[in-house]
């Protein structure tokens, strides 16, 4: 049986419990972005700029990564939200993710997003942003209430974008254990 939520009245203004409606909003950098730079569903024909933009960023040849990935986005049957950003024509961004229904037991709608990429000549130009807010505003439309993602602790840049975007360190502990070992 679920229990319910105790709530918490504050004694008197400035308590911790107490919601500050005053103080300055949360992130709102989505509309804006969004009208800006245009975002779209991400298609097959955009694989080999996925790449190219993945290789300046990375240094590494990942298109078997990318042509897997693309696969399952758009030809398997869970829900996908990938996207695409454009700037002077050409794709310069791409967020992949996926909604997973429920894992390790639990049954609530969840988005994972695998990889996030923007062209080194357009970072800092808000293209990033512009993905995660339209990626997050689909979401909210399938009713998916958190996105998870994994990130290398040494991606400081990656790390700090996160940050800025509202994301936390999750509650769940990730194990790993080496295969033969």
């Amino acid at each position: 049986m679920a229990q319910k939520r105790k709530m918490t009245i504050p004694e008197r203004v400035g308590d911790a419990q107490e919601i500050d409606y005053s103080a300055p909003p949360g992130p709102d950098y989505g509309p804006l972005l969004r009208d800006r730079i245009p975002v779209r569903s991400m298609q097959e024909a955009d694989l080999p700029a996925i790449v190219a933009i993945d290789r300046r960023i990375t240094g590494r040849d990942r298109t078997r990564y990318f042509t897997r990935k693309m696969q399952d986005a758009m030809q398997e049957s869970d829900i996908r939200v990938s996207l695409v950003a454009e700037a002077d024509g050409r794709p310069v961004g791409f967020i992949m993710a996926r909604v997973d229904l429920g894992e390790f037991g639990r049954t609530e709608p969840a988005a994972v997003m695998d990889t996030i990429g923007v062209d080194w000549d357009y970072q800092d130009k808000g293209i990033g942003r512009a993905l995660l807010s339209q990626l997050l505003m689909n979401l909210s439309t399938l009713r998916v209430e958190a996105v998870r993602t994994e990130i290398d602790w040494s991606e400081r840049e990656l790390t700090a974008f996160l940050d800025r975007c509202g994301f936390r360190p999750s509650q769940q502990l990730c194990f790993e254990r080496m295969v033969g070992t």
